[in-house]
């Protein structure tokens, strides 16, 4: 098994945390981006932010999962990093003036649901699921979705911002693809029985009921903004290449899954596939927001574009 040294990424973690102060918000630059981009960048980095707190919400699932402390001590980590990145990116959204006040954006209803299933049956989900999940997440984030913002912006803050980001869902994704690798070490059948067990879980079932449609409204939203197809299909194609590096990865079941879902995630000419997907995200625009969950998460009281140390 490839592996990394936990305790010395643990360490790295410690001497990397960095603090939204430690940017300068008012340095010139915002006035680069464009009237033609602003709109759908608002739109994008709306998404992009909260997408970072369904990847803060998993991690926090995950640390109760961990079998060990360490890799509990990692993941508490990783989830303050991602609120972090998602107030980063509240706080370019606030310099670009796409926020009055203190405005928190609105999440689509997709993602709505999307973390209202984090919020209830995450915790009791296995780190299988999870540990399976976000990597592929987190590559497409780092791989396509911020390389081309950084593309495509040329404010200078934005760049400094999606450094320290990027450095920190580089150490994400050496852990998640460790830890996906050592879920598959061992008994493939043992493993694939007890995926199929997870998989008829109607906790999980609601889940992927949720995540799929989002997927395909996050998709098309990013082609929208002008990402080439072939940009998401080739992070799909890196997840596949570094969880499949190795034996152990390619025999944990959910590695398969999550990879041939990818892979039908960015193939737009599987009708099949994404007639009844479209059909959900339609079904979804319509639900009345009076039926829509109504609970708000405690966790959104940390959301803040404020550079607090």
């Amino acid at each position: 098994m490839a592996s990394i040294d936990l305790d010395k990424m643990l360490a790295k973690i410690k001497s990397s945390q960095w603090a939204l102060a430690d940017i300068d918000w008012d340095a010139p630059g915002a006035e680069k981006i464009t009237a033609e981009q602003w709109p759908k960048l608002k739109a994008f980095m709306a998404d992009l932010m909260w997408i970072e707190h369904v990847g803060a919400r998993g991690f926090a699932a995950m640390a109760k999962k961990a079998p060990n402390d360490t890799l509990k001590q990692i993941y508490t980590y990783f989830h303050a990093e991602e609120q972090r990145h998602a107030n980063a990116e509240m706080a370019l959204m606030k310099r670009w003036g796409m926020l009055d006040g203190d405005q928190i954006p609105k999440p689509n209803k997709n993602l709505r649901l999307v973390i209202e299933w984090l919020d209830r049956y995450s915790d009791d989900m296995p780190l299988e699921v999870l540990g399976s999940v976000i990597p592929m997440l987190e590559i497409a984030l780092d791989g396509a979705l911020c390389t081309f913002l950084l593309e495509t912006v040329d404010d200078p803050v934005c760049h400094q911002a999606f450094a320290r980001i990027n450095e920190d869902e580089s150490r994400h994704l050496g852990v998640g693809f460790h830890v996906l690798e050592m879920q598959g070490h061992g008994e493939t059948y043992i493993k694939v029985l007890k995926a199929i067990g997870t998989l008829m879980d109607p906790r999980l079932i609601l889940g992927i009921a949720s995540y799929v449609p989002l997927l395909n409204r996050m998709r098309d939203n990013i082609i929208d903004m002008g990402l080439g197809e072939e940009r998401l299909y080739a992070a799909m194609k890196k997840f596949e290449r570094i969880g499949g590096r190795t034996a152990d990865g390619r025999r944990n079941p959910w590695y398969q899954i999550i990879s041939r879902h990818g892979r039908l995630v960015v193939n737009r000419d599987h009708r099949l596939y994404h007639a009844p997907v479209d059909a959900m995200v339609r079904l979804t625009n319509r639900i009345p927001d009076r039926m829509m969950p109504s609970r708000v998460p405690t966790w959104v009281k940390g959301i803040t574009y404020k550079p607090v140390v």
